[in-house]
């Protein structure tokens, strides 16, 4: 009996212990339903007032509907207006340093530009080929590549048996013109007596003309073969007779080209050294079909190159070609620039940039009153009958004109702009702003 009520009494207690389990179970989850659902009824409630336009209990007054929760002020500029004009005070001792000069704006004409890749090439007409009028071995070469030369100046000295044959030809025609010379003297004074009949006068005189002309023939060649006239006067017996003969240079220029070498067989019309004057260059470009109607002859350009950030060069087209190129629908473009300091060397790369007038009449502000404030441009007006007040003005440019912008807003022409001492309103301004 003791066993079988032990049995009855632990089973109750057993049930009362699940019991409670499933109780507690219960009351966790209804807890996190209630949770939950407070906080959707929230979001909710929040969610209706701002779209209802009331404002919730945490934000400030009147700030739900503008950017950031901040307000906007009734009458203040958009982000899309332009700001107002800033006043600038010069002292009479700064308005002196600052060496201000005005310019009244004026109106131009617009004009588009064309802009081709081109390159430095050696103006042709002044390119000379250095070729020898006579064939020989080179003794010696007087140049090297890039060395400049002066017309007339030895280049490349060879050694020709044709220059000393003709030597030896020359003086052996001179000594029989002067037999000549003698035999005509004698037979006219024969004739004077009576001693010689007047045939015999005149085929001598014939001769002797002959042998004249044999002489003057062989002189030229000398000259021809390069020697001078000193050395031809000077050239009275076989002693002086010389196998050398030097190349001289065509013009000035510089060594741009050489192919010959000492000890080297050259003959007549080959050629040995590229002798070109740089002091002016041509800059060729391929100019493409749809630019022929803006781009002729005569149109003006502007080189840049690279190498040289602050160079500008200008010029004017001087020839187009009129062959199109079938591969690549280009014609080659030609301007002509001056290079006198040498710095445009052949083959360098530049920017050819043309100008072609637009027919719009713009106005247009000088590049020197264009000041930068990050991101804005600005221009200062002195303020008429008030020494040392200027307004700073806000503008927006377009496209480079000459030497100023065409505007697109913020002046008008026949408005007077500070040029020279802008940028020290700039700095003036900027100082009254950080202070």
């Amino acid at each position: 009996m003791e066993r079988d009520d032990g049995e009855v009494m632990e089973r109750p207690r057993g049930r009362q212990r699940r019991s409670r389990l499933v109780w507690g179970l219960g009351a966790a989850v209804l807890a996190i339903g209630l949770v939950a659902l407070g906080v959707t009824a929230g979001i909710w409630g929040e969610r209706r007032a701002s779209s209802s336009g009331s404002p919730s209990a945490g934000s400030p007054a009147g700030g739900a509907g503008s950017p950031a929760g901040m307000a906007m002020p009734m009458g203040s500029p958009s982000a899309t207006d332009p700001p107002a004009e800033v006043e600038v005070m010069l002292t009479p001792d700064a308005l002196a340093r600052a060496g201000i000069k005005t310019a009244t704006i004026g109106a131009g004409e617009s004009s588009a530009s064309v802009r081709v890749p081109g390159s430095v090439m050696p103006n042709a007409y002044r390119e000379v080929k250095v070729t020898p009028i006579v064939g020989g071995i080179v003794t010696k070469v007087h140049v090297a590549l890039g060395d400049p030369v002066r017309r007339g100046a030895a280049l490349v000295a060879l050694f020709s048996a044709e220059v000393a044959d003709a030597q030896t030809k020359y003086l052996s025609m001179e000594a029989m013109l002067d037999a000549d010379q003698r035999k005509f003297e004698r037979t006219q004074q024969l004739a004077e007596i009576g001693a010689a009949s007047r045939q015999e006068v005149e085929e001598i005189t014939a001769t002797h003309t002959s042998r004249a002309t044999e002489v003057e023939s062989a002189r030229q060649r000398l000259l021809q073969l390069g020697l001078t006239r000193e050395q031809v006067q000077t050239l009275k017996s076989p002693s002086q007779v010389v196998s050398t003969v030097v190349v001289p240079a065509p013009i000035d220029g510089v060594i741009t080209g050489r192919t010959v070498n000492l000890g080297q067989v050259v003959s007549v019309g080959q050629e040995l050294l590229i002798v070109t004057n740089l002091s002016d260059v041509w800059i060729v470009g391929d100019l493409y079909e749809q630019d022929f109607q803006a781009v002729r002859v005569g149109s003006e350009a502007t080189i840049t190159a690279a190498a040289y950030p602050d160079l500008t060069l200008r010029g004017r087209v001087a020839y187009i070609d009129p062959r199109v190129d079938p591969q690549v629908r280009t014609a080659k473009v030609r301007v002509e620039i001056p290079n006198l300091d040498g710095r445009l060397r052949l083959g360098m790369y530049v920017s050819m940039a043309f100008s072609t007038p637009g027919g719009n009449k713009v106005v247009i502000v000088p590049r020197t009153a264009v000041q930068a404030l990050g991101e804005r441009l600005v221009v200062y007006l002195p303020v008429k009958d008030q020494e040392g007040k200027f307004i700073q003005r806000q503008i927006r440019v377009g496209q480079p004109i000459g030497d100023g912008y065409a505007v697109l807003g913020g002046l008008q022409a026949g408005e007077v702009v500070v040029t020279e001492g802008s940028f020290f309103l700039r700095a003036e301004a900027l100082r009254n702003s950080s202070g």
